[in-house]
Formats: C-alpha cells, sequence, structure tokens
C-alpha cells in the first residue's frame, strides 16, 4: 500500500498581496499553519511536502518540519493550475497512493476535519473529495439590465432557498492516479459538507488576510 502526503502548494511571486505565503498570522507565516496542520495528522499523513520556487519559503518549510520540492518556473506563472506543481512533486517522489492537497491562502481549518473526511474517502470507490459550504445568499443573474433570482423566487426567505454550495479550498483528498491525469477533482468526486467560519477564508488581499486575523482571534478550532 502506498503512502499518503500533503503537498502545500506555495509560490513565492504573489501580485495582490506580496510574500503572502510567509506573511505572519497570529505570529505563524501562513504556509506555516497548513504544514502543522498536516503534521498534527501524522496519523494519516505519511510525509508533508511544500512545493515552491521561493528559497524564503523553503528556508521556513524545512525550518517547520516540513520537506521541499523545488519547483521549476515554468511550473510558477500566475496562470499555472495547481494540478501540474502536484504532477511535479509526483515525479520525484515513489509508492505514493494518496494525496491530500492543503492550500496555504486557507490556513484554518477545524481540528478533526482531515480525520473525518479521511474516512469518509476511505470508506467509498470514488478517487477524490473536497470541502464545500452551503452558501445562504439569495443569488441572481441580470440579464438585458433585469435581475432574474437564481436560487429562489422573489418573496422567498432565506430559510426557504434552494441548497447551494461552493468549493471552499479547506482541504482536497485524492489519489496520484488521478493527478497523473491532469485531475484534481471532477463530478464523480465527493463533496465533504463543513459547516465552519474557517471555510469562509480565502486569502488573496490584504482584506482577507485581515478576516483571517479577526476569525482567528474569535473562533476556535473545534
Amino acid at each position: 500500500m502506498g503512502k499518503t502526503i500533503a503537498i502545500i502548494p506555495a509560490r513565492g511571486n504573489s501580485k495582490r498581496l506580496p510574500n503572502k505565503n510567509i506573511k505572519l498570522l497570529g505570529g505563524l507565516p501562513l504556509l506555516v499553519r497548513s504544514i502543522n496542520y498536516a503534521i498534527a495528522n501524522s496519523s494519516i499523513i505519511d510525509e508533508v511536502y511544500v512545493s515552491t520556487d521561493s528559497t524564503s519559503i523553503k528556508e521556513i518549510a524545512l525550518q517547520y518540519g516540513a520537506k521541499v520540492i523545488d519547483r521549476p518556473t515554468h511550473l510558477s506563472g500566475d496562470l499555472e493550475p495547481t494540478v501540474s506543481a502536484m504532477k511535479h512533486v509526483l515525479i520525484t517522489l515513489e509508492d505514493v497512493e494518496t494525496i491530500v492537497l492543503l492550500q496555504p491562502t486557507n490556513p484554518l481549518r477545524p481540528k478533526n476535519l482531515l480525520e473525518e473526511a479521511f474516512k469518509v474517502f476511505n470508506n467509498t470507490e470514488n478517487h477524490s473529495l473536497f470541502t464545500v459550504s452551503r452558501d445562504y445568499k439569495k443569488l441572481g443573474k441580470i440579464i438585458d439590465n433585469q435581475y432574474q433570482p437564481f436560487n429562489y423566487s422573489i418573496g422567498y426567505r432565506s430559510q426557504d432557498l434552494e441548497p447551494l454550495y461552493y468549493e471552499n479550498g479547506l482541504l482536497y483528498i485524492t489519489r496520484a492516479s488521478l493527478i497523473k491525469e491532469n485531475i484534481i477533482f471532477n463530478e464523480k468526486s465527493i463533496p465533504f459538507i463543513v459547516n465552519h467560519k474557517f471555510a469562509e477564508i480565502d486569502i488573496d488581499t490584504q482584506e482577507d488576510f485581515d478576516y483571517a486575523e479577526f476569525v482567528l482571534k474569535n473562533y476556535n478550532e473545534e
């Protein structure tokens, strides 16, 4: 049986929030929160890898107990998909069966999330799982300058909305065989529902970062 590894992709050239992956959140560099989460789940995760093109990120990752795969420049551009970095990691490793993708921009996760999600993943024949959360907004489209409700009828109460969910990015679990086909998850993947304030955090801007600091101070990991 192959290993289960965590992959944390962390580029160095973020533009909207410079150096965001090493920016301190609650006293820890952002990517370290994902490293620590993986290490805390060592009963599931055999090894923790950070894929990066940055010397600074590499030094911090090694300092906090992760292994580092040096990502080549051609796989580090703004438009390069995450799956490319994951494939590159797998090229250098052997006997990997399962991958847990932890994005540093989603730094806060409920304590038992991976344990619960991994149990569901292992009890099905699906090859991948990803986390989702319900959106309670009244959504609509604007067509020809007219508003058309999408998930409700005008006058509905919020609690009567048709349930819609969004991919929250907290974690992904997938087989190495899928990654080799350029797939992290697809329509056949298991959606694992997470109802937690942490699921609202996805850091791309300073405003996102400020919100993460607020949530970190005011919500626990249970």
